[in-house]
């Protein structure tokens, strides 16, 4: 089973990288001051996170900075009790 981080990394390359891009991302990578994910795509990436781990982001706390780096929207999931193991469905809202 694929890590938390590592199910968010996945799922921005799928999403926010050119197809074929050699660029890489790691956890601490700046997704929205690096000009990865956009504010529009910030919004599909709590979409995201909201159905894959059945909660609820509340606007006030999906900030940039909240979803500016991996490592930084694991922290916000935490706040919501997603932990490792969580990725295949599991907190109720």
């Amino acid at each position: 089973m694929a890590s938390l981080k590592d199910t968010i990394l996945e799922y921005v390359k799928n999403e926010y990288l050119e197809e074929g891009s050699d660029e890489e991302i790691t956890y601490d990578t700046a997704l929205i001051s690096g000009g990865i994910v956009d504010s529009f795509s910030m919004i599909s990436l709590k979409v995201f996170l909201e159905t894959k781990f059945n909660i609820d982001i509340p606007d006030a706390k999906a900030s940039p900075e909240a979803f500016d780096s991996v490592n930084n929207i694991v922290k916000l999931l935490k706040e919501f009790s997603v932990e490792d193991g969580s990725a295949s469905g599991g907190n109720a809202k």
